[in-house]
């Protein structure tokens, strides 16, 4: 997973939209509680300054004039509470407070507002803003303490409706920026998609080069695999060509060499003329593999090519008397060069009408995303035990017929070539079975090295 960019967006992404919504959470929190305390202290200080306002001093004595006429003071528990302290150790305060009497000391403020926490009437907490003046009268100064509040519920109710509510904002916003994440990490690495796509296309070989019209981002990787699919063709077509000129170039002294044993004596030309013999072969399979997986993939129709290929071989069938049976599933292609697969399913068919006795089986259907041909027929067949070694060593167990297994070979290099597989296997009617299984997508697989 950790390898996976799709993955690495989506967590990046996600670290950084909780971390943005966690800073907006406690930012807007605490400008809310901010607001909130705000608007309370100031209702308080102008409580407070209502009643400086009306205390006066009669007879030496601090008196309020007349009470704030706000119902919450004129009743029990109503919500909004005052008291003043006087010089003189008495207090002036609200109906709401009823016998409750504020401490003049010992109230402790606590947050940026200042306010202090006492216990109301009834038990309730509320908070209080606290205030010393001092009242003047005939050049006599009254210190005087003001206390005015409120409960601590009409503050932490409309915080705990603000978490509610922030917390339903913030479940939405999450859930659309989560999504949002999600579509730019597959919007961002589309583009990859397409040259994943295109590299499969180049493989397969139905590109020559990747296409440059992608994000700038993107740009130096496609050129710079244009410039590698460009050396690499070259470097390939150059071993090509150096394969195909030494396999040319052995034909002719091994045409020279071939007149000059004329001479030896019988048992030591016969030797001769074996090891003149494999080495042609050699230099032919040299040939077949340089010409191998050149041309261009195209879609090839199975049903006609295996027609082809029994038209042509119909004659010698004939001439021994044996019968095809054929069976090919309509419209089934394969995406490989014609030649290739004409090459590897021809030498199949040239060997078993070789063995044949009567009959030869051929049968090709679809598979998922594979081809498989079975070809079969009714000659002596190759035992278990000597499968591998035809197969590794390119060569028959018995060359009555002439044959050096150079067919098998050049079959196996075509599977190799293009991702599929060959295996041996007993027929039902009794010969040897050959089962080739190419992919039907994709093209060659692996370049040709002959062996």
């Amino acid at each position: 997973m950790l390898k996976s960019l799709r993955f690495r967006l989506a967590v990046g992404s996600f670290l950084a939209i909780g971390l943005a919504l966690l800073v907006f959470w406690f930012a807007v929190g605490f400008l809310f509680i901010n607001y909130v305390g705000q608007q309370f202290s100031t209702e308080m200080g102008a409580i407070i300054d209502t009643i400086a306002s009306r205390l006066k001093v009669e007879n030496g004595r601090l008196e309020i004039v007349s009470p704030p006429s706000d119902p919450r003071f004129s009743t029990v528990s109503g919500g909004r509470y005052w008291q003043v302290s006087t010089p003189d150790g008495r207090s002036l305060r609200s109906r709401s407070l009823w016998d409750v009497e504020l401490p003049p000391t010992g109230l402790r403020t606590e947050g940026p507002f200042n306010f202090s926490r006492a216990e109301g009437p009834g038990g309730e907490d509320i908070l209080l803003l606290r205030s010393e003046i001092s009242i003047s009268d005939n050049g006599k100064d009254y210190p005087v303490i003001i206390y005015a509040g409120f409960p601590l519920a009409d503050l932490i109710k409309p915080l705990d409706q603000h978490r509610e509510r922030s917390r339903i904002v913030m479940l939405v916003t999450a859930f659309v920026l989560v999504c949002t994440a999600l579509l730019q990490a597959r919007v961002v690495l589309k583009p990859l998609t397409g040259l994943r796509n295109e590299v499969s296309l180049v493989r397969g070989g139905q590109l020559r080069v990747m296409d440059d019209s992608v994000p700038l981002e993107v740009m130096p990787l496609v050129d710079e695999i244009n410039l590698l699919l460009s050396e690499r063709q070259l470097a390939i077509e150059k071993a090509r060509g150096r394969a195909s000129d030494l396999a040319h170039g052995l034909k002719t002294p091994l045409t020279v060499l071939a007149q000059l044993v004329q001479h030896l004596p019988p048992a030591e030309r016969e030797a001769a003329f074996e090891q003149i013999d494999l080495v042609r072969q050699r230099a032919d399979r040299q040939l077949q593999a340089a010409r191998l997986g050149v041309e261009q993939m195209q879609a090839t129709d199975m049903q006609s090519l295996i027609g082809k290929l029994i038209k042509v071989l119909d004659p010698i069938a004939k001439a021994r008397d044996l019968h095809w049976n054929a069976d090919v599933e309509q419209g089934l292609t394969i995406e490989a060069d014609a030649g290739d697969l004409a090459e590897a399913i021809g030498n199949i068919l040239d060997n078993a009408v070789k063995w044949a006795v009567s009959t030869i089986q051929i049968r090709a259907y679809a598979e998922r995303d594979m081809a498989t041909i079975v070809i079969g027929d009714d000659g002596p067949g190759v035992r278990p035990e000597d499968r591998q070694q035809v197969l590794r060593r390119g060569e028959f167990l018995d060359d009555k017929q002439g044959s050096s297994g150079l067919g098998l070979a050049i079959c196996a290099d075509i599977m190799t070539a293009y991702g599929g597989s060959l295996s041996l296997d007993q027929a039902d009617i009794g010969g040897l079975q050959v089962t080739l299984r190419f992919p039907r997508n994709g093209g060659r697989k692996v370049p040709v090295h002959p062996i």
